[in-house]
């Protein structure tokens, strides 16, 4: 997208480093780091998964804070950890043996086909764009939006009769408060799959993502979703 898919938050961030504590591989025990990837159940890991970082990397937790059983496979993940130790055990592997300091889950979804039947549960409720990037399949959303106690939906919808072959194929990002009040602001991470829109023949796709904040101001933003042989 011309300002905000500019592969924003794709790498790891480090967060703190408040230590010269250093482990046997040179790095800090109390330094913090912070990224998005992909949580998968891995009979080879430490704990008996790894996650997928969307910088490339690869972590396997040897220690965790929090329980990693109540992750389920292929779960995307926003996590913080701390570096213990580098994988060495194969030279097609990078990346590191790692403590977990605290894990979350960030909604992952499809895009949506909307329709009669389903437009009124999608809803029309407004909803502010803060960031968008990129990653591999992956469009994510930095996202805020005002509630009190209702649940919320966020659903990324292809409007009726668009096809991909059509480009730029049109997006709209849809929010339902389910009639809730707008008195605490809250922010929220998303992720929609785009594999949908993989056109046989074609190595990347063309779209466009709109959607009304609180003061009915249209977001409107287009990108090039690559296939990298993905």
């Amino acid at each position: 997208m011309k300002r905000v898919l500019s592969l924003l938050c794709t790498g790891v961030i480090l967060t703190a480093m408040v230590s010269c504590s250093l482990d046997e591989d040179g790095y800090a025990i109390t330094d913090m780091w912070v990224g998005f990837g992909m949580y998968y159940l891995d009979a080879t890991g430490g704990m008996g998964c790894s996650i997928q970082l969307d910088d490339g990397n690869r972590i396997i937790p040897v220690s965790s804070d929090v329980y990693l059983g109540r992750y389920e496979d292929s779960s995307r993940v926003l996590v913080n950890y701390t570096i213990l130790g580098d994988i060495v055990r194969s030279e097609a592997i990078q990346g590191y043996y790692v403590k977990i300091n605290s894990m979350r889950d960030i909604l992952l979804k499809g895009i949506l086909e909307l329709t009669w039947a389903n437009e009124d549960s999608i809803g029309n409720d407004p909803i502010i764009v803060r960031n968008a990037w990129l990653t591999g399949n992956l469009l994510n959303f930095e996202l805020k939006y005002r509630g009190g106690n209702n649940i919320h939906y966020i659903n990324l919808v292809k409007k009726p009769g668009e096809t991909i072959h059509e480009q730029p194929v049109e997006l709209e990002l849809r929010h339902n408060d389910n009639g809730d009040t707008w008195n605490i602001p809250f922010a929220a991470f998303v992720s929609f799959d785009l594999s949908v829109l993989k056109v046989e023949g074609r190595d990347s796709t063309r779209f466009r993502v709109t959607a009304t904040d609180y003061d009915g101001t249209l977001y409107s933003e287009e990108g090039v979703y690559t296939y990298n042989g993905q």
